[in-house]
């Protein structure tokens, strides 16, 4: 059975195209630009088409077409327009268009056929910064809205975690040369969030350090064993929805007690960082609210 979703209310396109429902209405009702299906009950819904359209449009409406020469123009004649007049300045919209198109559809051609034509003008990190943090931004806040399910996060996830493990793969060809310190990356347990944390082992490669990948859900007795092993390490975790905001500070109390000493730090990420008691923090933990102000330190 195909579930593939094929069909969006008027509130699935303005979360998707940023338009507001009100002035799509008026689009419509004025200029004819969309043609809506509707219900039994008289409800607007819109096809892929439609929503592709509306893309588009609002990509050259940003650069200053207005909507009633829209409206005159021949259907077939958008998309190639909006070839014509896109440049490096004004890329990231449509970029971000395409990758949602992708993720809508289950599209992987469309985000790889996307995915390489940046390559021919930026470097990986360039386009994670530009493009897949935004992305995941908004992914973030259309889930929330039920304008995309779980299935599609996790589908443009995964292709985002594939282009993060073959670019931390070619760095890791290359030996570390910053060995005083080693960075042990990992997940709480039961936490499986782990873009950000990949992204920052690709950043600490990126500057010649030495890391340890664990990944997710890694129990507190393993970091422990990884001690036997190693002097100077730096822990890093992120805590996006796990552990909660009630066990945060008592799982960070323990990590405090049982692992940090003398050589051992710890750096934490993640949206449940900000419910940490500030009292817990002392010089061997290090709390960051983004990558960036991380890497800044490089």
């Amino acid at each position: 059975m195909n579930n593939i979703k094929n069909t969006f209310n008027i509130r699935d396109l303005e979360n998707l195209t940023g338009i507001k429902a009100h002035t799509i209405r008026i689009w419509e009702k004025r200029y004819k630009i969309l043609e809506p299906m509707r219900t039994d009950t008289n409800i607007r819904f819109y096809d892929v088409a439609s929503l592709q359209k509306l893309l588009n449009i609002s990509t050259l409406n940003s650069f200053g077409y207005k909507i009633s020469a829209l409206a005159k123009m021949p259907q077939e004649k958008i998309p190639v327009l909006v070839k014509e007049v896109l440049s490096n300045k004004s890329l990231n919209n449509h970029v971000l268009n395409n990758f949602k198109l992708a993720m809508m559809n289950f599209d992987q051609s469309l985000f790889l056929n996307t995915y390489n034509s940046l390559l021919q003008e930026k470097s990986f990190r360039e386009i994670f910064y530009e493009f897949f943090i935004p992305l995941l931004d908004e992914i973030g806040y259309l889930w929330q809205t039920n304008t995309i399910t779980p299935a599609h996060e996790h589908f443009i996830s995964f292709l985002i975690k594939q282009k993060l493990a073959s670019n931390i793969e070619k760095l890791l060809l290359q030996p570390s040369y910053k060995n005083d310190r080693i960075f042990v990356l990992y997940l709480p347990e039961n936490e499986i969030h782990e873009l950000g944390l990949m992204f920052l082992n690709y950043e600490l490669a990126l500057n010649g350090f030495r890391c340890i990948y664990l990944g997710e859900s890694v129990p507190i007795d393993n970091l422990k064993d990884v001690k036997n092993y190693f002097d100077d390490i730096t822990f890093i975790t992120y805590c996006t929805v796990e552990p909660g905001m009630e066990e945060i500070n008592d799982y960070i109390n323990t990590l405090k007690n049982e692992l940090l000493d003398e050589t051992t730090n710890l750096y934490i990420f993640g949206h449940n960082s900000q419910y940490l008691n500030k009292s817990i923090v002392n010089n061997k933990i290090r709390i960051y609210s983004s990558i960036k102000d991380f890497t800044d330190i490089f």
